[in-house]
């Protein structure tokens, strides 16, 4: 390296990001945007229990070649929060909203991140038209029941399945900081590198008055996304989209045999598994920043 590329370095400027609220259909819907709107669109979808609020790294890092849009889902992050009876809190709903923000953005064609709950809003999403998407980035965001790690999910479909006290008091125990913490941490070798302002925040929007109620009822409608997962495995075989999973390894949600299925459907998917956990960007932004770059500049431009 010359000493001109090292002060071009030193120089190089890091994309605005510009921090949103508009109205769909009547709801605050807060997104995060960056970079240039004429070159290809990535639509960053988050998980629970978090918001877009995770992809704060992650968006300069695509913004000098992408157009990035990153959304709170509602009853999340800086989005409404309208009480149970105002809105369905069904993940079809919630995909609706977000297909609404895309309509308002004249959004029309966009690749795909998605993480935990939002890969149920992906997979609902390219249903809709498939021809809109250009490409997936799953992280840790699953698409087969292979993926369950069943000590995390046997009590939430029994709830699911039998709604009672007794189901329900693991379930409220989950939306404790504890667990909120460890969703951090689990399979992070290295936890002094994930801020602990993530499970802070996470959990300060958690605790608001009503919040526990919504997640609830997400937690009930969850069975609607496997039951959906026949239609999604049809749509990777007739689209044959492209599709780059990189996946923290170490994650007890979501186990890596769930980025391995890919395979079944998407033959040519690309597979990364990482030394990392649930939320890998946290412990690894640059290795999947990295890949995700390498992916989207062969697939995209």
């Amino acid at each position: 390296m010359t000493v001109d590329d090292a002060r071009k370095g030193e120089h190089a400027m890091v994309p605005a990001v510009h921090h949103r609220t508009t109205d769909v259909d009547g709801l605050d819907v807060f997104y995060r945007e960056a970079g240039d709107a004429q070159s290809p669109t990535v639509v960053l979808l988050h998980g629970f229990p978090t918001s877009s609020h995770m992809f704060r790294n992650l968006i300069p890092a695509l913004a000098d070649r992408y157009h990035v849009i990153a959304p709170d889902h509602i009853g999340f992050g800086q989005s409404a929060m309208p009480p149970l009876g105002d809105f369905p809190y069904t993940f079809e709903a919630l995909t609706d909203v977000t297909a609404g923000l895309l309509h308002k953005l004249g959004v029309h064609r966009f690749a795909l991140y998605v993480q935990d709950y939002g890969a149920p809003l992906g997979w609902r999403l390219a249903l809709q038209d498939p021809d809109r998407v250009t490409a997936i980035v799953t992280q840790n965001g699953n698409a087969y029941e292979e993926g369950f790690v069943k000590s995390f999910w046997d009590g939430l479909f029994a709830y699911a399945g039998d709604p009672t006290p007794a189901t329900e008091a693991p379930l409220r125990a989950a939306l404790t900081v504890e667990v909120t913490r460890w969703q951090y941490l689990n399979g992070v070798a290295d936890p002094t590198l994930v801020s602990p302002d993530n499970w802070v925040h996470d959990q300060a929007l958690l605790d608001r008055p009503g919040n526990a109620e919504i997640q609830l009822k997400l937690f009930r409608d969850y069975p609607t996304n496997v039951a959906l997962y026949p239609r999604v495995h049809a749509y990777f075989r007739d689209s044959r989209v492209p599709l780059l999973a990189v996946w923290g390894a170490h994650d007890e949600i979501f186990g890596p045999a769930g980025a391995e299925a890919f395979r079944a459907d998407l033959p040519d998917a690309e597979i990364h598994l990482i030394e990392s956990g649930h939320f890998a960007l946290e412990s690894h932004l640059e290795t999947v920043t990295g890949h995700i770059r390498d992916f989207l500049g062969r697939v995209l431009d």
